[in-house]
């Protein structure tokens, strides 16, 4: 018997992945493993529960590291950027392999990550990070399938997507704060969430205070020259212009 594992991260890829899992595998020993970073946007939660009840799975298996992102960057002195991630590792993949490593056998264990087509690049360093386990990619199979797709695939559930799409986000992830996001999804949470926004410019600021250094979770390049672009610069700048297109 093989168990098959699906990284279920509440993003909509994820949930085309695990019905595509069903499809080819039946449903009685498919798991859904969530891992929680604890900053996440309160409707990905109903996503979850929805979803798998649509899917007419057991709820997802929750673990948790215990702390956030922020708290991750603190304890290690680093800044996560769109480069690197430390809250990656420490908040998702290392609570996820505690997991497989108890529960799981590799020898009769498939894990499924929902990236699509696009970013069919990650794969082979994917793949290789989570060995001894088997890793697949249902959604880099074909037929490709657009983000719109998945979420009709959703739709047609009966489950509404999470927010965070119908909001402009690309992702449903640490409630549209991620360090690896670029300026557009970051004035977008300005926009949208301007509390999330502001929690995550302290937090910034108070790393480069703790820190010593100009560094920043975004960067700029101009003239060939790359640097650092604090949230606070991205804000000011932002404000500036929505003032200048409202006189």
């Amino acid at each position: 018997m093989t168990t098959h594992v699906v990284k279920y991260s509440g993003g909509i890829g994820s949930f085309a992945a695990a019905l595509r899992v069903i499809e080819r595998h039946g449903r009685d020993d498919v798991v859904l493993l969530f891992a929680d970073t604890l900053v996440e946007d309160g409707d990905l939660y109903r996503f979850l529960d929805a979803s798998a009840a649509a899917l007419a799975l057991r709820a997802p298996v929750r673990v948790a590291d215990g702390r956030t992102p922020f708290q991750v960057f603190a304890d290690v002195s680093f800044l996560g950027n769109s480069r690197l991630a430390p809250c990656s590792h420490h908040l998702k993949q290392k609570p996820c392999r505690d997991w497989l490593e108890q529960h799981c056998d590799p020898a009769d264990t498939v894990l499924y990550v929902g990236i699509d087509w696009s970013e069919e690049r990650r794969c082979e360093a994917i793949t290789r990070n989570w060995a001894p386990w088997r890793v697949e990619f249902p959604m880099c199979d074909e037929p490709h399938l657009t983000k719109a797709e998945m979420l009709d695939l959703a739709r047609a559930a009966g489950v509404e997507p999470p927010r965070l799409y119908d909001l402009g986000f690309a992702h449903n992830n640490c409630a549209g704060a991620c360090v690896r996001a670029g300026q557009r999804q970051w004035k977008r949470l300005l926009e949208v969430f301007p509390e999330r926004y502001a929690a995550a410019e302290a937090a910034e600021n108070r790393m480069r205070a703790r820190l010593g250094k100009d560094i920043a979770i975004l960067k700029r390049t101009r003239n060939k020259v790359t640097r650092p672009l604090t949230l606070t610069q991205l804000r000011l700048e932002h404000e500036a212009a929505q003032r200048k297109e409202a006189a």
